[in-house]
């Protein structure tokens, strides 16, 4: 039996395919990965993540955005739920190089990419300070943060935690970015 493989598809030769697509590929290093859509759920939190970052982050340096624009991640090329980058982003941009937080919402779906493979991929890119995997299902957040050359990691359950962010100099209540969405009481 002979197996044909593919070779891996560089990352300009990604970029130079995607960009001819009529839907859109993250890109995991080696090949295209199509993006399906989500939840009423996940995105009534990426909605509020967005209102309450942009409110927050409004008239200072840093600026946050949605899953409209895409990131290089280590080698990938991801399209994340949100999130902030600090440093000047060109208008006509359609990759952001130096994110400084980045936000998953995850599904059953997507779980074990994002706990596992996103995470190693925002860990190798050395502009992320923080990575914050929000629960669809409940109101809970995983907080993967950078310091010095570790990672440490944090939960936050229930709507009376606060996500703070100093590394872009805010907090957010977790019960801010479930607002108006049906999710079980996390515990």
């Amino acid at each position: 039996m002979s197996i044909a493989l593919r070779a891996p598809m560089t990352l300009a030769a990604f970029l130079d395919w995607e960009s001819r697509q009529p839907v859109r590929y993250e890109f995991d290093g080696f090949h295209p990965v199509a993006m399906t859509g989500g939840s009423a759920a996940h995105a009534g939190i990426q909605r509020n993540l967005i209102l309450a970052l942009g409110t927050r982050l409004r008239g200072g340096p840093c600026q946050v955005f949605g899953s409209d624009l895409k990131i290089r991640a280590a080698d990938a090329i991801r399209y994340p739920d949100a999130f902030v980058v600090c440093a000047p982003v060109p208008p006509d941009a359609t990759v952001v190089t130096a994110p400084t937080v980045v936000f998953e919402v995850i599904s059953p779906s997507t779980s074990g990419t994002d706990r596992i493979v996103k995470n190693r991929e925002y860990r190798d890119t050395p502009s992320i300070q923080r990575y914050v995997i929000l629960e669809q299902a409940s109101i809970a957040a995983t907080v993967h943060t950078r310091s010095g050359g570790a990672w440490a990691v944090d939960f936050l359950v229930g709507a009376e935690a606060e996500l703070a962010m100093p590394e872009i100099g805010i907090a957010v209540p977790l019960a801010e970015l479930y607002d108006g969405v049906t999710v079980a009481e996390a515990g």
